[in-house]
């Protein structure tokens, strides 16, 4: 009975075809079809890279990677389309919320000196050393393209390392309040670095010299998360009390996307990146902004958001990973630079030992804790191919894929080294109370 049903229904539809001479995709059907087939490569990448013991994110990347050159002439809409392209932007706007929302404003005032030490020499290491590497191995490139690089590779992935320290029971020792402490402050000065440049290829709007618009920029940045973050704290809690008496049924989820897209906007007015905004709207939403509605029986916001999370962050790394040409790779030049690229992340990252303070904690933990890079760098990556300076691309196939490469590299080496580091020092502190 069930195939005679799908026999009459396909020779209706076929009939229906041959009377209207087939059919055609608008943009809502292309876009239909492009989310089903990111989405489908974004499920099966992360299941791989979980069953490997590796963050989901990764798995995501290589999907992306293999879908985008593939030598199939249909997939290459995926990484033209311009509907699914401004969906990855509001899955990058979502994500920098969420990392917001993860900490808070007291968390940036009690990172501790350690954690502010060892994110600014390590910010400032990764940045000269990128920049080292770029006017070496790209002579031709402008020097913002240089500073680009160093820039990109400056922040540390915060979500892979507190993965790792998690599942070897180790998120509440020294060392890792002052990696993910210092990974707080390597996400704003990252945020900053990206405003800056910004302003470097764009001064010739305002009538400003390159030195002008930086400092401008550096200004309204500083300015913005200062006001952002200080009105926040003080206004939200009145704001959400009055959002808590409507009846609306998802009024909580409304009011913390409203605020999370109106400090978008307002960073993105005054000609900052909306990232920024998203940002700051997360630092300045906590807890306690959900108990009255937690006490009415409803999800607090950071679970509300999840299934947004989930939906559009991995359409951001597959798009990421399906833009990135594995051609240039095969070429030495590039490849030299990619690999060049991951030491200098890595190296860049060693300085961060010399911020911390005292004997308890282990400085070499600490410097492998903060080599991951992730989310921002592929932020700067994106970013960067949409950007010009002297009409060309900030960034070129070569850099965009040596960047992704970074990625998926240092986010490899990261888990096993800092297992073996936090191992290594279990053992010499167990052996120090045997012996005693």
């Amino acid at each position: 009975m069930h195939l005679a049903i799908v026999a009459v229904g396909a020779s209706l539809l076929a009939a229906g075809l041959i009377v209207s001479h087939g059919g055609s995709l608008d943009e809502l059907g292309w876009l239909a079809l492009g989310l089903a087939l990111v989405l489908i490569a974004a499920i099966l990448g992360g299941h791989l890279a979980i069953r490997f013991g590796q963050p989901a994110v990764l798995g995501e990347l290589l999907a992306g990677m293999v879908v985008g050159n593939l030598p199939v002439p249909a997939l290459r809409f995926l990484a033209t389309n311009s509907n699914l392209d401004i969906l990855s932007q509001v899955g990058m706007v979502l994500l920098l919320f969420e990392v917001g929302l993860g900490l808070s404003a007291r968390d940036l005032a009690a990172v501790g000196w350690s954690s502010f030490a060892a994110a600014v020499f390590g910010t400032a290491a990764s940045v000269l050393m990128g920049l080292l590497v770029g006017k070496a191995l790209l002579p031709a490139a402008p020097a913002v393209a240089h500073v680009f690089l160093g820039a990109a590779i400056a922040a540390t992935s915060v979500g892979i390392t507190a993965r790792v320290l998690r599942d070897v029971g180790a998120s509440r020792g020294r060392e890792a309040r002052i990696i993910l402490g210092a990974a707080v402050v390597d996400d704003v000065l990252a945020l900053v670095l990206l405003g800056v440049v910004t302003a470097w290829v764009t001064p010739i709007v305002n009538g400003l010299s390159p030195a002008g618009a930086i400092a401008g920029l550096v200004l309204k940045t500083i300015g913005f998360l200062v006001a952002s973050i200080s009105l926040g704290v003080w206004l939200t809690p009145i704001w959400f009390r009055q959002v808590a008496r409507l009846q609306t049924r998802g009024a909580l989820l409304a009011a913390g996307l409203c605020f999370c897209f109106l400090l978008a906007w307002a960073a993105n007015a005054i000609g900052l990146a909306p990232l920024v905004g998203a940002f700051a709207a997360g630092l300045v939403l906590e807890e306690r902004h959900s108990e009255l509605f937690v006490q009415r029986g409803e999800q607090p916001l950071g679970e509300l958001i999840q299934p947004m999370i989930s939906f559009l962050v991995p359409v951001f790394f597959v798009l990421v990973g399906i833009r990135t040409n594995l051609g240039p790779l095969t070429h030495p030049a590039v490849l030299g630079l990619a690999l060049a690229l991951t030491a200098a992340a890595v190296a860049g990252k060693v300085a961060c030992a010399a911020g911390v303070f005292g004997k308890s904690a282990k400085r070499l933990t600490v410097a492998i804790g903060m080599v991951p890079r992730g989310e921002v760098t592929l932020v700067f990556a994106a970013l960067g191919s949409t950007l010009h300076a002297g009409g060309a691309p900030l960034l070129d196939e070569r850099g965009y894929a040596s960047l992704v490469a970074v990625v998926l590299l240092t986010t490899l080496i990261t888990p096993p080294a800092l297992k073996w580091s936090l191992g290594r020092s279990g053992t010499r502190s167990n052996t120090a109370k045997s012996v005693a």
